[in-house]
């Protein structure tokens, strides 16, 4: 009812200004319930590309459904069950998050169409040591919309990695996804969210995290999107105890008509927090980038340090990125700025590199891979960061081809 009374966002909605799902989505496709499409693991594997060579604890869906044949997540301190078989955690506000503003129908239409998720649970004071994969798989020659909710808790003390892989098999038919993920971050606790998005041209894929930190906790977060047609990430966290610290990073990669949207909206309920926020770019073609990048600074919130950049790579003349970083500061004790650019290759860095015998095509590679690469830095774990890279490589390669 929610979502019909508030119907797809449009242009007119200032939070959708350069993504219009209206004009975007003109075909409704059928929900996915219950889908048992015969999938293996060796093709789970090719469609994960260099991620599927991690040592990793798994859970997997395919089309929405959870597939306990292909996950394994069995380990001390680590708490996952399908959400259809955890009504408890569907209570409206479960985690005490509010929508944020202009993602209302997005959300209302998750919570009318969802048929699975994960709930994952690390337990105070555990320490993973491997990372958690979690894959959501499309299959089959029928075209869907595939919707999951997962909710990711982080107990106090705990340290955890999770990783979503957004992915399109063999022969699979574009769809449409619709992801909300709500995580919250305990007291103390330290989180690396990392996401790659390679959904396949021609797909849909809407996702928010609504993220929720305690006192002194940090919070990790990373995103890489490519070969997909039209993508929306939704970023909100608020800082909900005092002493907490967001490292937000992402790289995008476009070709063709594709379309990227990167929305943040951080909130500094609280004094004494900090964020960072790191945006690159990379597009060709026709391609169409978003950033929109809003830090509010509460009233109270003093000693708040905040900082974002968004930085675009226009390989292309007829290329477009659309960038609207905001403050919107309440407090006067305060450090915040942000800035946003967009560029085409230096020439003159393209010449240096050609006159020491460099060709053209790996000159130009070069550069570009500089470019992202600082955004990749903010991953930590080297083997995570490397197989993120190698991924984005792949892509980039069929950027300039």
């Amino acid at each position: 009812g929610a979502f019909a009374g508030l119907g797809l966002p449009h242009r007119r909605l200032e939070a959708w200004k350069y993504t219009d799902l209206r004009s975007a989505l003109k075909e409704a496709l059928p929900p996915a319930f219950a889908d048992q499409t015969p999938v293996t693991r060796a093709e789970i594997d090719a469609a994960l590309e260099d991620l599927s060579a991690l040592d990793v604890h798994r859970v997997v869906l395919v089309n929405g459904a959870y597939r306990p044949e292909l996950s394994d997540a069995s380990v001390e301190g680590l708490h996952v069950r399908p959400l259809a078989s955890a009504m408890d955690v569907l209570v409206p506000d479960a985690a005490g998050q509010a929508i944020p503003p202009g993602q209302d129908a997005v959300i209302a239409l998750n919570a009318a169409f969802m048929t699975d998720g994960a709930v994952v649970r690390v337990a105070e004071g555990a320490k993973l040591a491997k990372p958690l994969l979690m894959v959501f798989a499309r299959a089959g020659s029928s075209p869907r919309l595939v919707t999951v909710r997962n909710r990711l808790d982080i107990s106090a003390g705990a340290e955890a990695t999770i990783v979503e892989a957004h992915i399109a098999l063999p022969g699979a038919a574009a769809g449409q996804g619709n992801v909300l993920t709500q995580v919250t971050v305990g007291r103390g606790a330290g989180f690396v969210h990392a996401k790659c998005t390679i959904d396949g041209a021609g797909s849909t894929h809407l996702a928010s995290w609504l993220a929720t930190l305690g006192a002194g906790a940090t919070y990790r977060a990373f995103q890489l999107t490519a070969g997909t047609g039209l993508v929306r990430n939704h970023l909100a966290v608020t800082f909900a105890g005092e002493g907490g610290r967001l490292d937000a990073a992402g790289c995008f990669l476009g070709r063709a008509a594709e379309h990227i949207d990167s929305t943040l909206i951080i909130d500094h309920a609280v004094p004494g927090c900090s964020s960072r926020e790191l945006f690159k770019g990379v597009l060709a073609d026709r391609a169409h980038g978003v950033f929109q990048g809003k830090v509010i600074v509460r009233p109270n919130a003093q000693k708040t340090d905040g900082k974002q950049m968004a930085q675009a790579l226009m390989l292309s003349e007829d290329a477009e990125f659309d960038s609207k970083p905001e403050l919107e500061i309440h407090a006067d004790d305060v450090i915040c700025g942000h800035g946003s650019t967009a560029a085409q290759l230096d020439p003159s860095m393209l010449f240096y590199l050609r006159s020491r015998g460099m060709p053209l095509p790996q000159a130009r590679l070069l550069l570009i891979e500089s470019f992202v690469g600082e955004a990749f830095d903010k991953l930590e774990d080297e083997k995570l960061r490397e197989a993120l890279l190698d991924i984005a490589k792949g892509k980039l390669a069929r950027l300039m081809g």
